[in-house]
């Protein structure tokens, strides 16, 4: 990485030193904003990818779960919120309130069952709103399913030079921040056609404070 330890330790307890003196109402996300250079979002392919953190960036992200009757059990014993066929069938398709459900979440888990129904169901309200469910199987623990999904950070390069994603809060430790933050970056620049090459600049900011540059 060209973002010294040095560097990215600077930034990230600048931005949580800042933080700490001017308390907020609310856990501020902390996101990690680039520029880009020498790319064209006409010509050179948008890339999108996904990579897990190893520290939740959003603890407080909705999931909900569109089950099967044994996933909708299990939503239930967990405390989880869950939505099963029937109730998907009551929204008819009806685009406004498909829109507020895909707005009352942050992601959805579908049981396999469900998630070939879901175009016919809900229409494409979810995907448009780029929030299409991940497949939730038996073979797998719903809350380790949920704590992945919350861990899991998405760059997607839309038509300008310049993207920001969550990568943490202000409630993490230094080490906590400065690991996600160093694992999006390189993430990020793999997925760029000249690699570093592709970075004008790299700053972290938490909602409300100043931005910290780093590259």
């Amino acid at each position: 990485s060209k973002v010294s330890r040095d560097t990215l330790y600077e930034g990230v307890n600048g931005l949580l030193d800042a933080s700490a003196k001017k308390k907020r109402g609310f856990l501020e996300t902390v996101e990690l904003q680039i520029g880009l250079k020498n790319y064209d979002p006409q010509k050179d392919k948008r890339f999108s990818g996904t990579v897990k953190l190893k520290h939740i960036p959003r603890p407080k992200m909705k999931v909900c779960i569109l089950g099967d009757q044994q996933h909708c059990d299990e939503a239930k014993a967990n405390n989880v919120d869950f939505m099963d066929a029937e109730a998907l069938k009551k929204l008819n398709k009806n685009k406004k309130l498909v829109k507020k459900l895909a707005k009352s979440y942050d992601a959805f888990l579908a049981s396999e069952s469900l998630i070939k129904q879901i175009p016919r169901l809900l229409g494409p309200g979810l995907n448009k709103a780029g929030k299409f469910p991940a497949l939730l199987s038996h073979q797998e623990s719903m809350i380790g399913k949920i704590e992945e999904v919350k861990s899991t950070i998405k760059f997607q390069m839309k038509k300008v030079l310049c993207l920001s994603v969550a990568v943490g809060h202000v409630g993490m430790k230094s080490d906590e921040l400065a690991q996600n933050v160093n694992l999006s970056i390189n993430f990020l620049v793999s997925l760029l056609k000249k690699n570093w090459q592709n970075v004008r600049s790299l700053h972290v900011k938490s909602s409300m404070g100043p931005p910290q540059r780093l590259y």
